[in-house]
């Protein structure tokens, strides 16, 4: 007798059984089906679903460990950031001193520059002045000569002209 025999036998004994014909199979045939299914694939299945986790859980690892080197680069940054602020924070307040410091100087110089333009006017003023004051003396003397002169025109006969001729010449030999 073959094995499918036998099983036959004990199934009509034993209430339940096998039944070849899949078009009058009932509901215990159909579970026995699936529980023979579910044994021979669950070693399948498990291993199947045994290296997907494995997989599953090195990408979170991964993924991880990339979250921790982005956080780490994120802080590294952050520094970076706040140096890189500082620095130009001291070259604004560099730049704010200098450019003080060359206002300062350029004032100063001004100031200075004004002074010795002013000195230099007040002196080239005088200086005009003391040429108008001459000037003004010189024509003053050739005025005052002219008109002297012609005073003495006016009031000089031969005869006094004459007699001052002779007083001098007298004090000249006299001295001689």
């Amino acid at each position: 007798m073959d094995d499918l025999q036998i099983f036959n036998q004990l199934a009509h004994h034993q209430g339940f059984g096998f039944n070849p014909d899949f078009l009058e199979a009932n509901v215990i045939n159909i579970a026995l089906l699936l529980s023979g299914l579910i044994y021979i694939l669950k070693n399948f299945l498990g291993a199947n679903l045994v290296s997907r986790q494995e997989k599953v859980l090195l990408a979170i690892q991964e993924s991880e460990e990339r979250l921790k080197q982005a956080n780490e680069r994120l802080s590294e940054a952050k520094k970076q950031l706040t140096q890189t602020q500082l620095v130009i924070e001291q070259i604004k307040q560099e730049a704010e001193l200098t450019a003080q410091k060359v206002r300062d100087s350029i004032l100063n110089q001004g100031k200075i520059d004004i002074e010795k333009l002013t000195s230099a006017g007040k002196s080239s003023i005088a200086n005009a002045e003391q040429q108008i004051k001459k000037q003004i003396q010189q024509q003053i003397a050739t005025l005052a000569m002219h008109k002297v002169t012609q005073q003495l025109e006016k009031q000089m006969s031969v005869d006094m002209q004459t007699s001052i001729i002779d007083n001098n010449i007298k004090q000249l030999g006299a001295k001689l």
